[in-house]
């Protein structure tokens, strides 16, 4: 089951965003509790005609026909030219307008604020609207959305316990994300997923730069001494459609 309703977010003047909510088979019937699995990109997680590519990760009919006990929320990305950098960059790039974009403008900065907005406004009011475990809370997301997730397992590792990182821009933030790992205290981190396909190009990194920038963070994270899992996927591509084939097995990963 589907809800869709819109929430203001404090962190940028009030505007509005749209929140997606999937329920787990069985949920009205039932008097249970469940785990809550956060996403970016939520318009694209659901259903393929509010996708932003027509496309998408098919979550609500994998929900149904494996009756996994989890509620997922999907949080819509800005859709306004590209404030979605400056969302789920956690740090100023200056680097990406002029030779990615050919602008004369820095990207990046306020994935901050996005977060505070997640854990202080959105994550409160799934709690309190749902019957939800509010000690096993996952978070996932994908490219710029798999950026923001490991950003938030650094700087939240007591609140996303189980986080998934797939085909994520690293290379948006890569010293910034390396650095800030190491900083990081992350005891609270029960598993980590993190995934690369080998035919992903994200138009400024070809599949073998990205898969390097991958096997140097992973290199940081190893030494926090968690359940981490990282795969080079063979024929994986930079798609919602290479993602939802990917996702069932990651959801099963993060839940066991």
């Amino acid at each position: 089951m589907l809800q869709e309703f819109k929430i203001q977010i404090e962190q940028f003047g009030w505007e509005e965003r749209m929140i997606r909510v999937c329920l787990p088979e069985g949920y009205e019937a039932s008097k249970e509790s469940y785990p809550v699995l956060y996403m970016h990109d939520g318009q694209n997680l659901f259903r393929d005609e509010d996708a932003s590519y027509g496309a998408s990760w098919g979550l609500a009919d994998f929900l149904r026909e494996s009756q996994t006990p989890l509620i997922i929320v999907g949080i819509d990305c800005n859709h306004e030219g590209n404030e979605r950098l400056n969302e789920y960059g956690p740090w100023v790039n200056t680097e990406v307008g002029p030779e990615l974009l050919k602008v004369d403008e820095e990207f990046g900065g306020k994935g901050d604020a996005y977060m505070a907005f997640l854990i202080h406004t959105v994550k409160p009011l799934i709690e309190e609207k749902y019957r939800t475990m509010p000690d096993q809370t996952l978070l996932a997301g994908s490219s710029m959305g798999g950026l923001i997730s490991t950003y938030a397992a650094c700087r939240y590792p007591n609140i996303f316990g189980k986080v998934a990182s797939l085909s994520p821009s690293y290379w948006f933030n890569q010293e910034e994300i390396e650095s800030f790992i190491e900083q990081s205290d992350m005891t609270g981190i029960k598993k980590f997923y993190m995934d690369i396909g080998t035919e992903e190009d994200s138009s400024k990194e070809g599949s073998d730069r990205q898969i390097k920038s991958l096997e140097s963070v992973y290199e940081k994270l190893k030494k926090k001494e968690f359940d981490l899992r990282f795969e080079v996927v063979s024929g994986g591509k930079h798609h919602e459609s290479s993602w939802r084939e990917r996702m069932p097995e990651i959801i099963q990963y993060l839940m066991k």
